[in-house]
Protein backbone atom coordinates (compact mmCIF):
# COMPACT_ATOMS: atom_id res chain seq x y z
CA UNK A 1 0.00 0.00 0.00
CA UNK A 2 1.18 3.31 -0.87
CA UNK A 3 1.74 5.99 1.88
CA UNK A 4 -0.88 8.64 1.79
CA UNK A 5 -0.13 10.85 4.65
CA UNK A 6 -2.22 13.84 3.78
CA UNK A 7 -5.27 11.35 2.16
CA UNK A 8 -6.41 8.95 5.02
CA UNK A 9 -9.77 9.29 5.29
CA UNK A 10 -9.82 5.10 4.58
CA UNK A 11 -10.95 2.94 7.01
CA UNK A 12 -8.21 0.14 7.74
CA UNK A 13 -10.37 -3.23 8.62
CA UNK A 14 -7.23 -5.52 10.00
CA UNK A 15 -6.94 -9.26 11.47
CA UNK A 16 -3.59 -10.85 12.55
CA UNK A 17 -2.91 -14.18 13.41
CA UNK A 18 -0.92 -15.45 16.34
CA UNK A 19 0.90 -18.53 17.80
CA UNK A 20 -0.93 -19.51 20.93
CA UNK A 21 0.80 -19.73 24.46
CA UNK A 22 1.07 -23.01 26.16
CA UNK A 23 2.65 -21.79 29.24
CA UNK A 24 2.47 -18.36 31.87
CA UNK A 25 4.42 -16.21 30.35
CA UNK A 26 4.60 -17.05 26.77
CA UNK A 27 2.78 -14.51 25.17
CA UNK A 28 1.85 -14.19 21.84
CA UNK A 29 3.77 -13.41 18.87
CA UNK A 30 2.34 -12.68 15.51
CA UNK A 31 2.87 -14.85 12.61
CA UNK A 32 0.48 -13.44 10.11
CA UNK A 33 -0.84 -9.33 9.39
CA UNK A 34 -3.63 -8.89 6.97
CA UNK A 35 -5.57 -5.59 6.23
CA UNK A 36 -7.94 -4.11 3.75
CA UNK A 37 -8.74 -0.27 3.22
CA UNK A 38 -12.28 0.48 2.78
CA UNK A 39 -14.02 3.80 1.60
CA UNK A 40 -16.45 4.62 4.15
CA UNK A 41 -18.75 6.61 1.43
CA UNK A 42 -19.00 3.28 -0.89
CA UNK A 43 -17.97 0.09 1.65
CA UNK A 44 -15.57 -0.88 -1.12
CA UNK A 45 -12.15 -2.23 -1.01
CA UNK A 46 -10.21 0.04 -2.25
CA UNK A 47 -6.41 -1.57 -1.51
CA UNK A 48 -5.31 -4.96 0.46
CA UNK A 49 -1.63 -6.33 1.83
CA UNK A 50 -1.02 -9.55 3.50
CA UNK A 51 1.98 -10.99 4.80
CA UNK A 52 3.05 -13.94 6.81
CA UNK A 53 5.25 -12.86 9.42
CA UNK A 54 8.37 -15.50 10.73
CA UNK A 55 8.63 -15.29 14.63
CA UNK A 56 11.93 -14.87 15.91
CA UNK A 57 11.74 -18.05 17.87
CA UNK A 58 10.47 -20.79 15.44
CA UNK A 59 9.53 -22.92 18.23
CA UNK A 60 6.82 -20.90 19.35
CA UNK A 61 4.40 -22.58 16.67
CA UNK A 62 3.06 -25.29 18.55
CA UNK A 63 0.65 -27.66 17.41
CA UNK A 64 -1.70 -25.72 18.93
CA UNK A 65 -1.33 -22.94 17.31
CA UNK A 66 -1.17 -24.92 13.69
CA UNK A 67 -4.67 -26.21 14.85
CA UNK A 68 -5.68 -22.37 15.40
CA UNK A 69 -5.03 -21.15 11.77
CA UNK A 70 -3.01 -23.15 10.01
CA UNK A 71 0.25 -21.81 9.59
CA UNK A 72 3.25 -24.29 10.19
CA UNK A 73 7.01 -23.13 10.80
CA UNK A 74 7.75 -24.50 7.36
CA UNK A 75 5.05 -21.87 5.83
CA UNK A 76 6.75 -18.95 7.32
CA UNK A 77 10.65 -19.97 7.65
CA UNK A 78 11.09 -17.86 4.68
CA UNK A 79 8.75 -14.97 5.40
CA UNK A 80 9.83 -11.50 6.49
CA UNK A 81 10.41 -10.81 10.12
CA UNK A 82 8.15 -8.18 11.81
CA UNK A 83 10.67 -5.60 11.54
CA UNK A 84 10.81 -6.05 7.91
CA UNK A 85 7.37 -5.15 7.65
CA UNK A 86 7.06 -2.41 10.43
CA UNK A 87 6.98 0.11 8.16
CA UNK A 88 4.32 -1.43 6.03
CA UNK A 89 1.91 -1.72 8.80
CA UNK A 90 2.64 1.30 10.03
CA UNK A 91 1.67 3.09 7.15
CA UNK A 92 -1.35 1.25 6.61
CA UNK A 93 -2.89 1.54 10.23
CA UNK A 94 -1.27 5.30 11.61
CA UNK A 95 -3.72 7.96 11.62
CA UNK A 96 -6.58 5.78 9.71
CA UNK A 97 -9.88 4.54 11.30
CA UNK A 98 -9.36 0.94 12.77
CA UNK A 99 -11.86 -1.99 12.35
CA UNK A 100 -12.11 -5.58 12.74
CA UNK A 101 -13.30 -8.02 15.26
CA UNK A 102 -12.41 -7.72 18.40
CA UNK A 103 -9.65 -5.71 17.80
CA UNK A 104 -9.96 -3.53 21.34
CA UNK A 105 -9.37 -6.78 23.20
CA UNK A 106 -6.98 -9.06 20.96
CA UNK A 107 -5.25 -7.42 18.21
CA UNK A 108 -4.83 -3.61 19.23
CA UNK A 109 -2.76 -5.20 22.19
CA UNK A 110 -0.78 -7.86 19.72
CA UNK A 111 0.57 -4.88 16.94
CA UNK A 112 1.47 -2.94 19.69
CA UNK A 113 3.38 -5.38 21.47
CA UNK A 114 4.82 -6.27 18.47
CA UNK A 115 6.47 -2.94 17.82
CA UNK A 116 7.43 -2.89 21.60
CA UNK A 117 9.96 -5.56 20.80
CA UNK A 118 11.30 -3.86 18.04
CA UNK A 119 11.75 -0.46 20.26
CA UNK A 120 9.44 1.15 17.77
CA UNK A 121 6.55 3.62 18.48
CA UNK A 122 3.13 2.09 17.49
CA UNK A 123 0.69 3.51 14.42
CA UNK A 124 -2.00 5.15 16.82
CA UNK A 125 -5.79 5.42 14.85
CA UNK A 126 -7.83 8.06 14.37
CA UNK A 127 -10.80 6.44 15.77
CA UNK A 128 -12.12 2.68 15.98
CA UNK A 129 -14.95 0.38 15.27
CA UNK A 130 -14.92 -2.67 17.20
CA UNK A 131 -17.57 -5.04 15.20
CA UNK A 132 -18.15 -7.16 18.24
CA UNK A 133 -18.27 -4.96 20.68
CA UNK A 134 -20.89 -3.07 18.47
CA UNK A 135 -22.47 -6.06 16.66
CA UNK A 136 -22.96 -7.08 19.76
CA UNK A 137 -24.88 -3.96 21.17
CA UNK A 138 -26.95 -3.10 18.05
CA UNK A 139 -27.78 -6.54 16.17
CA UNK A 140 -28.33 -8.41 19.65
CA UNK A 141 -27.91 -12.14 20.51
CA UNK A 142 -29.12 -13.73 16.79
CA UNK A 143 -25.74 -15.62 15.89
CA UNK A 144 -24.97 -17.11 19.08
CA UNK A 145 -21.41 -16.11 20.69
CA UNK A 146 -21.16 -13.13 18.09
CA UNK A 147 -17.89 -14.55 16.51
CA UNK A 148 -16.66 -13.75 13.35
CA UNK A 149 -17.36 -17.87 12.51
CA UNK A 150 -20.46 -17.81 13.72
CA UNK A 151 -21.77 -14.56 12.70
CA UNK A 152 -20.57 -15.95 9.24
CA UNK A 153 -22.53 -19.26 9.44
CA UNK A 154 -25.39 -17.06 10.39
CA UNK A 155 -25.62 -15.65 6.97
CA UNK A 156 -24.48 -18.08 5.43
CA UNK A 157 -20.79 -16.66 4.27
CA UNK A 158 -18.98 -19.90 4.14
CA UNK A 159 -16.69 -21.22 7.71
CA UNK A 160 -13.92 -18.84 8.82
CA UNK A 161 -10.51 -19.58 7.38
CA UNK A 162 -8.76 -17.79 10.51
CA UNK A 163 -6.38 -16.76 7.85
CA UNK A 164 -5.70 -12.42 8.06
CA UNK A 165 -6.48 -11.25 4.67
CA UNK A 166 -10.03 -13.77 4.73
CA UNK A 167 -11.21 -12.97 7.76
CA UNK A 168 -11.13 -8.93 7.13
CA UNK A 169 -13.08 -9.35 4.07
CA UNK A 170 -15.29 -11.81 5.59
CA UNK A 171 -15.50 -9.02 8.77
CA UNK A 172 -16.48 -6.21 6.07
CA UNK A 173 -19.43 -8.80 4.46
CA UNK A 174 -20.71 -9.60 7.56
CA UNK A 175 -21.16 -5.60 8.50
CA UNK A 176 -22.99 -5.24 5.32
CA UNK A 177 -25.27 -7.92 6.23
CA UNK A 178 -26.26 -6.67 9.75
CA UNK A 179 -26.86 -3.04 8.42
CA UNK A 180 -28.83 -4.23 6.02
CA UNK A 181 -31.13 -6.57 8.32
CA UNK A 182 -30.49 -3.58 10.66
CA UNK A 183 -32.30 -1.03 8.29
CA UNK A 184 -35.52 -3.53 7.17
CA UNK A 185 -36.15 -3.98 10.73
CA UNK A 186 -36.29 -0.22 11.48
CA UNK A 187 -38.50 0.41 8.58
CA UNK A 188 -41.04 -2.10 9.55
CA UNK A 189 -40.63 -2.77 12.87
CA UNK A 190 -44.23 -4.38 13.24
CA UNK A 191 -43.37 -7.17 10.94
CA UNK A 192 -40.00 -7.64 10.89
CA UNK A 193 -39.46 -8.96 14.82
CA UNK A 194 -36.08 -10.36 15.77
CA UNK A 195 -37.30 -13.74 15.94
CA UNK A 196 -38.29 -13.64 12.43
CA UNK A 197 -34.76 -13.38 11.69
CA UNK A 198 -33.51 -15.92 13.23
CA UNK A 199 -31.45 -18.53 11.09
CA UNK A 200 -31.26 -22.40 11.29
CA UNK A 201 -28.17 -22.22 10.40
CA UNK A 202 -26.95 -19.89 13.29
CA UNK A 203 -24.28 -22.11 15.54
CA UNK A 204 -21.81 -20.45 17.99
CA UNK A 205 -18.53 -22.49 16.34
CA UNK A 206 -17.43 -23.00 12.91
CA UNK A 207 -13.58 -23.90 12.13
CA UNK A 208 -11.83 -24.73 9.06
CA UNK A 209 -8.48 -25.72 9.06
CA UNK A 210 -6.31 -23.36 7.11
CA UNK A 211 -4.29 -23.88 4.84
CA UNK A 212 -0.45 -22.61 5.20
CA UNK A 213 0.46 -20.98 2.20
CA UNK A 214 4.56 -20.12 1.66
CA UNK A 215 4.12 -17.10 -0.86
CA UNK A 216 5.28 -14.50 2.07
CA UNK A 217 3.65 -11.24 1.40
CA UNK A 218 1.15 -10.48 -1.58
CA UNK A 219 0.00 -6.79 -2.26
CA UNK A 220 -2.69 -5.99 -4.55
CA UNK A 221 -4.71 -2.84 -5.28
CA UNK A 222 -7.82 -1.93 -6.50
CA UNK A 223 -8.07 0.37 -9.45
CA UNK A 224 -11.31 2.40 -8.45
CA UNK A 225 -10.71 4.96 -5.58
CA UNK A 226 -13.31 7.20 -3.98
CA UNK A 227 -13.72 10.83 -3.20
CA UNK A 228 -12.11 11.85 0.33
CA UNK A 229 -14.56 12.50 3.07
CA UNK A 230 -14.44 14.61 5.45
CA UNK A 231 -17.76 14.91 7.35
CA UNK A 232 -18.11 13.75 11.02
CA UNK A 233 -21.54 12.84 10.53
CA UNK A 234 -21.09 10.20 8.26
CA UNK A 235 -23.48 6.64 9.06
CA UNK A 236 -20.05 4.74 9.36
CA UNK A 237 -17.04 7.16 11.07
CA UNK A 238 -19.78 8.07 13.23
CA UNK A 239 -19.50 4.55 15.01
CA UNK A 240 -15.93 4.95 15.34
CA UNK A 241 -14.07 6.02 19.13
CA UNK A 242 -13.03 9.17 18.75
CA UNK A 243 -10.88 9.28 21.54
CA UNK A 244 -7.59 6.91 20.91
CA UNK A 245 -7.09 6.63 24.78
CA UNK A 246 -10.40 4.31 24.95
CA UNK A 247 -7.87 1.73 23.05
CA UNK A 248 -5.39 2.21 25.84
CA UNK A 249 -8.15 2.55 28.37
CA UNK A 250 -9.75 -0.71 27.34
CA UNK A 251 -6.50 -2.83 27.29
CA UNK A 252 -5.67 -1.96 30.54
CA UNK A 253 -7.99 -4.15 32.78
CA UNK A 254 -6.25 -3.10 36.21
CA UNK A 255 -8.28 0.45 35.84
CA UNK A 256 -11.44 0.71 37.45
CA UNK A 257 -13.31 2.32 34.88
CA UNK A 258 -16.33 0.85 33.01
CA UNK A 259 -15.74 -0.88 29.58
CA UNK A 260 -16.65 2.26 26.65
CA UNK A 261 -17.46 -0.55 24.57
CA UNK A 262 -20.12 -2.30 27.50
CA UNK A 263 -20.21 -5.76 27.26
CA UNK A 264 -22.29 -6.50 30.09
CA UNK A 265 -25.59 -6.75 28.67
CA UNK A 266 -24.70 -9.86 26.75
CA UNK A 267 -22.46 -11.28 29.56
CA UNK A 268 -25.08 -10.80 32.36
CA UNK A 269 -27.49 -13.12 30.34
CA UNK A 270 -24.87 -15.28 29.12
CA UNK A 271 -24.17 -15.77 32.69
CA UNK A 272 -27.50 -16.22 33.74
CA UNK A 273 -27.38 -19.98 32.91
CA UNK A 274 -23.90 -20.38 34.24
CA UNK A 275 -25.12 -19.16 37.41
CA UNK A 276 -28.46 -20.52 38.44
CA UNK A 277 -27.80 -22.65 41.14
CA UNK A 278 -26.04 -19.84 42.63
CA UNK A 279 -29.09 -17.48 42.57
CA UNK A 280 -31.30 -20.40 43.81
CA UNK A 281 -29.22 -20.73 47.19
CA UNK A 282 -29.73 -17.28 48.51
CA UNK A 283 -33.23 -16.19 48.89
CA UNK A 284 -33.43 -13.57 51.46
CA UNK A 285 -36.81 -11.50 52.58
CA UNK A 286 -36.57 -8.12 52.30
CA UNK A 287 -38.47 -7.58 55.40
CA UNK A 288 -35.93 -9.68 56.59
CA UNK A 289 -33.12 -7.48 55.43
CA UNK A 290 -34.60 -3.80 55.92
CA UNK A 291 -35.25 -4.62 59.65
CA UNK A 292 -31.86 -5.87 60.51
CA UNK A 293 -30.28 -3.42 62.89
CA UNK A 294 -26.40 -4.53 62.19
CA UNK A 295 -24.82 -4.70 59.14
CA UNK A 296 -24.76 -8.37 58.99
CA UNK A 297 -26.69 -10.37 61.04
CA UNK A 298 -26.40 -14.33 62.11
CA UNK A 299 -28.99 -17.24 61.06
CA UNK A 300 -29.65 -21.12 60.89
CA UNK A 301 -26.39 -23.02 59.65
CA UNK A 302 -25.08 -24.44 56.14
CA UNK A 303 -26.75 -26.37 53.62
CA UNK A 304 -25.16 -29.91 52.74
CA UNK A 305 -22.15 -29.78 50.67
CA UNK A 306 -22.17 -33.37 49.91
CA UNK A 307 -21.38 -33.04 45.99
CA UNK A 308 -18.04 -30.99 46.85
CA UNK A 309 -15.26 -33.09 46.66
CA UNK A 310 -12.11 -32.39 48.51
CA UNK A 311 -8.71 -32.45 46.08
CA UNK A 312 -7.47 -35.97 47.26
CA UNK A 313 -10.45 -37.47 46.28
CA UNK A 314 -10.60 -36.70 43.15
CA UNK A 315 -9.23 -39.13 40.46
CA UNK A 316 -7.26 -37.35 37.82
CA UNK A 317 -8.52 -39.99 34.89
CA UNK A 318 -11.86 -40.05 36.21
CA UNK A 319 -12.33 -36.27 35.32
CA UNK A 320 -13.61 -35.61 31.75
CA UNK A 321 -15.12 -32.55 29.98
CA UNK A 322 -18.24 -32.40 27.58
CA UNK A 323 -20.01 -29.63 25.53
CA UNK A 324 -23.71 -28.85 26.75
CA UNK A 325 -26.21 -26.70 25.52
CA UNK A 326 -26.12 -22.95 26.36
CA UNK A 327 -28.30 -20.49 24.46
CA UNK A 328 -29.59 -20.64 21.17
CA UNK A 329 -27.82 -23.66 19.82
CA UNK A 330 -24.45 -22.45 21.61
CA UNK A 331 -22.69 -24.49 23.73
CA UNK A 332 -20.43 -24.50 27.03
CA UNK A 333 -18.01 -26.99 28.43
CA UNK A 334 -18.54 -28.90 31.19
CA UNK A 335 -16.36 -30.70 33.24
CA UNK A 336 -17.18 -33.78 35.29
CA UNK A 337 -15.97 -36.11 37.60
CA UNK A 338 -17.14 -39.74 37.19
CA UNK A 339 -20.25 -38.47 34.95
CA UNK A 340 -20.85 -36.50 37.97
CA UNK A 341 -20.55 -32.51 38.07
CA UNK A 342 -17.24 -31.43 39.34
CA UNK A 343 -17.41 -29.16 42.56
CA UNK A 344 -14.35 -28.98 45.21
CA UNK A 345 -14.26 -28.13 48.74
CA UNK A 346 -10.92 -27.19 50.44
CA UNK A 347 -10.43 -27.04 53.70
CA UNK A 348 -8.62 -24.65 55.78
CA UNK A 349 -7.68 -22.28 52.92
CA UNK A 350 -5.76 -19.24 53.31
CA UNK A 351 -6.33 -15.82 52.20
CA UNK A 352 -3.60 -14.24 50.64
CA UNK A 353 -5.79 -11.21 49.06
CA UNK A 354 -8.44 -9.84 50.41
CA UNK A 355 -11.86 -8.21 48.10
CA UNK A 356 -10.83 -7.21 45.14
CA UNK A 357 -13.73 -4.79 43.55
CA UNK A 358 -12.17 -2.99 41.27
CA UNK A 359 -13.99 -4.66 38.29
CA UNK A 360 -17.48 -3.88 37.65
CA UNK A 361 -20.77 -5.24 35.62
CA UNK A 362 -22.80 -3.12 33.69
CA UNK A 363 -24.84 -1.91 36.14
CA UNK A 364 -21.63 -0.38 37.95
CA UNK A 365 -21.40 -2.67 40.59
CA UNK A 366 -18.16 -4.25 41.74
CA UNK A 367 -17.04 -7.65 40.48
CA UNK A 368 -16.21 -9.15 43.58
CA UNK A 369 -13.45 -11.86 43.88
CA UNK A 370 -10.65 -13.32 46.41
CA UNK A 371 -7.74 -14.73 45.68
CA UNK A 372 -6.14 -17.80 48.16
CA UNK A 373 -3.09 -20.15 48.56
CA UNK A 374 -3.03 -23.36 46.40
CA UNK A 375 -2.16 -26.30 48.35
CA UNK A 376 -0.08 -28.81 45.96
CA UNK A 377 -3.20 -31.35 45.79
CA UNK A 378 -5.75 -28.87 44.27
CA UNK A 379 -2.83 -27.37 42.10
CA UNK A 380 -2.75 -30.68 40.59
CA UNK A 381 -6.42 -31.56 39.77
CA UNK A 382 -6.84 -27.72 38.69
CA UNK A 383 -4.24 -28.16 36.12
CA UNK A 384 -5.63 -31.74 35.07
CA UNK A 385 -8.51 -29.63 34.41
CA UNK A 386 -6.96 -26.98 32.34
CA UNK A 387 -5.35 -29.44 30.23
CA UNK A 388 -8.98 -31.52 29.61
CA UNK A 389 -10.95 -28.36 29.07
CA UNK A 390 -8.35 -26.39 26.97
CA UNK A 391 -8.18 -29.74 24.52
CA UNK A 392 -11.57 -29.72 24.38
CA UNK A 393 -11.66 -26.05 23.34
CA UNK A 394 -9.44 -26.03 20.65
CA UNK A 395 -10.93 -29.40 19.34
CA UNK A 396 -14.37 -27.64 19.15
CA UNK A 397 -12.76 -24.81 17.11
CA UNK A 398 -12.05 -21.72 19.75
CA UNK A 399 -8.59 -19.67 19.54
CA UNK A 400 -9.03 -18.04 22.15
CA UNK A 401 -6.42 -17.58 24.37
CA UNK A 402 -6.46 -19.83 27.25
CA UNK A 403 -5.66 -18.47 30.92
CA UNK A 404 -4.42 -21.16 33.32
CA UNK A 405 -6.78 -21.08 36.65
CA UNK A 406 -3.36 -21.65 38.87
CA UNK A 407 -1.75 -18.10 38.84
CA UNK A 408 1.86 -18.51 38.98
CA UNK A 409 3.94 -15.43 39.28
CA UNK A 410 7.46 -15.64 38.50
CA UNK A 411 9.32 -15.64 41.32
CA UNK A 412 6.55 -16.92 43.63
CA UNK A 413 6.59 -20.57 42.19
CA UNK A 414 6.41 -22.07 45.12
CA UNK A 415 3.21 -20.35 46.30
CA UNK A 416 0.59 -21.10 43.55
CA UNK A 417 -2.74 -18.81 44.02
CA UNK A 418 -6.24 -18.96 42.94
CA UNK A 419 -8.62 -16.58 42.38
CA UNK A 420 -12.59 -17.19 44.06
CA UNK A 421 -15.32 -15.04 42.35
CA UNK A 422 -18.18 -14.15 44.88
CA UNK A 423 -21.23 -13.97 42.55
CA UNK A 424 -24.19 -11.69 42.94
CA UNK A 425 -28.02 -12.04 41.95
CA UNK A 426 -29.94 -9.07 41.46
CA UNK A 427 -33.97 -9.02 42.54
CA UNK A 428 -35.44 -6.06 41.43
CA UNK A 429 -33.29 -2.79 42.27
CA UNK A 430 -31.43 -4.89 45.42
CA UNK A 431 -28.37 -6.88 44.50
CA UNK A 432 -27.71 -9.48 47.42
CA UNK A 433 -24.73 -11.65 47.31
CA UNK A 434 -25.56 -15.06 45.35
CA UNK A 435 -22.35 -16.40 47.84
CA UNK A 436 -23.39 -18.09 51.07
CA UNK A 437 -20.76 -16.92 53.65
CA UNK A 438 -20.33 -18.47 57.20
CA UNK A 439 -18.63 -17.63 60.23
CA UNK A 440 -17.26 -20.55 62.30
CA UNK A 441 -16.81 -20.01 65.87
CA UNK A 442 -14.30 -21.43 67.90
CA UNK A 443 -16.60 -24.13 69.12
CA UNK A 444 -17.39 -25.46 65.64
CA UNK A 445 -20.84 -23.65 64.71
CA UNK A 446 -21.47 -22.24 61.62
CA UNK A 447 -23.65 -19.25 61.86
CA UNK A 448 -25.07 -17.88 58.18
CA UNK A 449 -24.29 -14.10 57.88
CA UNK A 450 -26.99 -11.56 55.99
CA UNK A 451 -25.92 -8.80 54.68
CA UNK A 452 -28.45 -5.79 54.77
CA UNK A 453 -26.68 -4.40 51.43
CA UNK A 454 -24.72 -4.72 48.59
CA UNK A 455 -21.47 -3.24 50.06
CA UNK A 456 -18.08 -4.65 49.24
CA UNK A 457 -16.75 -2.26 52.47
CA UNK A 458 -18.67 -5.10 54.71
CA UNK A 459 -16.56 -7.70 53.25
CA UNK A 460 -13.38 -6.56 52.74
CA UNK A 461 -13.68 -6.31 56.98
CA UNK A 462 -14.37 -10.37 56.83
CA UNK A 463 -11.82 -10.97 54.30
CA UNK A 464 -8.49 -10.09 55.29
CA UNK A 465 -5.32 -11.46 54.28
CA UNK A 466 -3.71 -13.83 56.41
CA UNK A 467 -7.78 -15.76 57.77
CA UNK A 468 -8.66 -19.03 56.95
CA UNK A 469 -11.52 -20.45 55.47
CA UNK A 470 -13.49 -23.41 53.68
CA UNK A 471 -13.97 -22.94 50.00
CA UNK A 472 -17.04 -24.85 48.19
CA UNK A 473 -16.99 -23.90 45.05
CA UNK A 474 -17.79 -25.03 41.43
CA UNK A 475 -15.53 -24.98 38.20
CA UNK A 476 -17.08 -23.17 35.22
CA UNK A 477 -15.40 -22.88 32.15
CA UNK A 478 -15.61 -19.52 29.89
CA UNK A 479 -14.82 -18.47 26.55
CA UNK A 480 -15.74 -15.19 26.16
CA UNK A 481 -14.51 -12.15 23.62
CA UNK A 482 -10.97 -14.02 22.97
CA UNK A 483 -10.45 -15.32 26.52
CA UNK A 484 -11.36 -18.64 27.81
CA UNK A 485 -10.31 -20.12 30.74
CA UNK A 486 -11.95 -21.84 33.91
CA UNK A 487 -13.45 -19.65 36.77
CA UNK A 488 -13.71 -20.80 39.64
CA UNK A 489 -17.50 -19.83 41.55
CA UNK A 490 -17.26 -19.67 45.23
CA UNK A 491 -20.70 -21.46 46.14
CA UNK A 492 -20.02 -21.13 50.09
CA UNK A 493 -17.20 -19.34 52.39
CA UNK A 494 -17.05 -20.65 55.93
CA UNK A 495 -14.70 -17.93 57.62
CA UNK A 496 -12.63 -19.05 60.69
CA UNK A 497 -12.81 -16.82 63.90
CA UNK A 498 -9.20 -15.92 64.99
Amino acid sequence: MASRSEDRFEIAFFDVETTVPTRPGQGFTILEFGSILVCPRKLVELESYSTLIRPGDLSAINSLSVRSNGITRDAVIAAPSFQDVADTVYDILHERIWAGHNILRFDCYRIREAFARIGRPAPEPKGTIDSLALLTQRFGRRAGNMKMASLATYFGLGQQTHRSLDDVRMNLEVLKYCATVLLLESSLPDIFTENSWVSPNATTRSRSDGKSSAEGSRINMNTEHANQITGENHPITSLRTKDTEEVSNLIESSTARLDPFDMGPLNDEVMKELIQPDIAMVEIPLKESVESSSPFAASGSSNGTLDFLQPDEISIPSICASLVPLYRGSQRIKLLHKDVSLQLCCRHMKLRFGINGKFFDHAGRPRLNIVCYASQNLCKVLDACDGIAQKLSVDSGSSSEWKPVVIRKEGFNNYPTVRLHIQTAVCGDIAIYATEIYQKEPSGTEQRLVFTKFDASELSTLFKPGTFMDAFFSLDPYDYQQRAGIRLVAKKLILHSN
